[in-house]
């Protein structure tokens, strides 16, 4: 059996006196697209700020491809260049949509940069605009942009923070669309945290649903689905308010 990207043990993330997540155990399979789901303020965002090394734990250890992480030594640059993350509010450099997606191959050194940049922007529809100033860019535009941006990289991991959120229909479908491609084609692992379950049910291998910072049921999704183990799964994904 192919060793998980991730183990999560007996992780907790405080703020002063506040838990703000609590994960027991977690387990993230290579090349799956896990779908986070759960209402505004339970713990999805934070989850991934520790995925993505950007905090360290309270508690407990996060084993990404072997190596034990506990939050008392900052993960080695090497490692942390295997994931990179796309937010639900894109940031973008004030210089050209081509050197927004250059940006990460650049501080790497990567040579052949102008070819994959002009591949990337070609794959999210914007191949048009590489010349243009990225914050004259409209909201669809931009996340493509960032999008481009990670998988430009080719990350091991790539974790995606609503990246539909508020967006037209047109560019959730693009979007919906590449992330599909690159589980199929690279066989990226990914980490989708969204509030929109139909999404997680179309792109998510597995799912899972947190209240309050805590696990409370992850599976297939055709088993989160259609069979939940816990009551609030169920009502979670019949659309009623869950807290």
């Amino acid at each position: 059996m192919t060793e998980p990207v991730y183990r999560l043990q007996g992780i907790t993330k405080s703020y002063g006196n506040r838990e703000v997540c609590r994960i027991d155990s977690l387990e993230i399979r290579r090349g799956e697209i896990m779908g986070i789901m759960g209402p505004s303020g339970a713990g999805k965002s934070t989850l991934l700020r520790l995925l993505n090394f950007l905090e360290p734990p309270t508690s407990g250890t996060i084993i990404f491809n072997g190596l034990a992480l506990n939050g008392s030594a900052r993960p080695p640059l090497e490692l942390r260049r295997k994931v990179a993350m796309v937010f639900q509010e894109p940031v973008l450099l004030s210089t050209t949509v081509e050197r927004n997606v250059a940006y990460g191959l650049s501080i790497r050194g990567e040579r052949d940069a102008h070819r994959r940049v002009g591949e990337a922007l070609e794959q999210v529809g914007l191949k048009h605009l590489a010349r243009a100033q990225a914050r004259t860019l409209s909201g669809g535009e931009a996340q493509r942009v960032a999008l481009a941006r990670a998988m430009v990289i080719k990350p091991e991991v790539l974790l995606l923070d609503e990246p539909t959120a508020n967006l037209d229909p047109y560019n959730v479908a693009l979007i919906e669309g590449l992330i599909s491609a690159l589980s199929r084609e690279r066989g990226t692992t990914m980490v989708l945290v969204t509030h929109n379950v139909f999404q997680a049910r179309r792109l998510a291998h597995r799912a899972m649903l947190l209240l309050e910072g805590k696990k409370i049921e992850v599976g297939e999704v055709a088993q989160v689905f259609t069979n939940p183990a816990d009551p609030r799964t169920a009502a979670f994904t019949r659309g009623e308010m869950v807290y």
